[in-house]
């Protein structure tokens, strides 16, 4: 039976947990016992000692002389699970909070960029890469507007490890940010996987709707690889990865003005603007409102995968100053 006590015990071990996640280097109880207060959780460093004794034993962190704690692959895994029973809704919740934070000025070029961010394995980047190029030239993903980072640096939330380099990708909540700046309010309906036969988009072979879901659609799709990015390329039939918005009717003209500046920004998301109270790839929408399908930011990434390379994603993972991306030609 796990008493009050323990359930306590472990939310602050989660959380420091957390802590530690956000940092490429170590830390100690003085500044985790400060972070802790962001999250409601009031520990004398003492006390935040007594807790790291309890992660090193169970091997979720690992000491660094006099310098602190860093957290252990294990520990990490430990932290997403935890997380896991807490997360039923958050993934609809996490777009809107991040089209709220991010500040992008497709006019002036500056402000905060929501992005994915995906881990590969130094040895694969080459081949990574290569499977990522013709899709960015193709333009089947949210923009060719990419970072990327070496080991100990971080993405948006993330830390990459060890052996690792990170790749941030534009999110697609970029352009219902703009939008909401903009005045216009839009439905974040569902992630799924539209086919395209001919270069014409047909219809969604897969949805899972972002209110009650705790992933990203796009993580599971390309983790069950239900994807053919690469062949979509090759081709112009084959499967990728897209989401579905919707916008107030009246709201169209303005929304085809912003997509013409974000488009001179770098930034072509958009796959289909359709009319408004008309089905597009038969999905229907209300009276008065008008359907969006955007390209998944992660097809380059699905397109890796599908070429056999391992690949970690962490979907909304975070914001970055919009001035340090570059065209991925230049990171090749």
């Amino acid at each position: 039976m796990v008493t009050n006590d323990s359930s306590d015990t472990e939310r602050k071990i989660v959380t420091i947990l957390k802590v530690l996640s956000e940092s490429s280097k170590p830390v100690g109880s003085t500044i985790i016992a400060r972070e802790l207060e962001r999250f409601g959780i009031f520990l004398s460093e003492r006390a935040v000692r007594y807790h790291l004794r309890i992660t090193d034993e169970r091997g979720y962190t690992r000491p660094e002389g006099h310098d602190g704690r860093m957290i252990t692959p294990l520990g990490l895994e430990e932290y997403k699970l935890a997380l896991a029973p807490d997360q039923v809704g958050s993934i609809l919740e996490k777009l809107e909070t991040l089209a709220f934070q991010t500040t992008f000025d497709p006019e002036k070029r500056t402000g905060l960029v929501p992005i994915n961010t995906s881990i590969i394995a130094k040895k694969d980047s080459k081949k990574a890469f290569n499977a990522m190029e013709e899709v960015f030239k193709a333009k089947i993903c949210i923009s060719d507007l990419v970072a990327v980072a070496g080991e100990g640096e971080k993405l948006g939330s993330v830390v990459i490890p060890e052996g690792k380099i990170g790749i941030a990708t534009l999110c697609s909540v970029t352009i219902n940010a703009v939008l909401l700046r903009a005045g216009v309010p839009t439905g974040f309906r569902f992630g799924g996987v539209l086919e395209f036969r001919d270069t014409n988009p047909r219809r969604f072979t897969a949805i899972i709707e972002y209110h009650g879901s705790s992933l990203d659609p796009s993580e599971q799709y390309i983790r069950a690889k239900m994807t053919s990015v690469g062949q979509m390329v090759r081709t112009g039939s084959g499967k990728v990865l897209a989401v579905f918005r919707t916008i107030p009717g009246p709201a169209r003209p303005t929304v085809e003005e912003k997509l013409v500046v974000l488009n001179e920004a770098g930034i072509r998301g958009m796959c289909i603007l359709g009319d408004v109270s008309q089905h597009i790839c038969q999905i229907p929408v209300g009276l008065n409102q008008a359907g969006m399908i955007l390209f998944g930011g992660l097809n380059p990434i699905a397109a890796a995968v599908e070429e056999g390379v391992e690949i970690d994603n962490i979907a909304e993972s975070g914001l970055i100053e919009y001035d340090c991306l570059q065209p991925f030609s230049k990171v090749v």
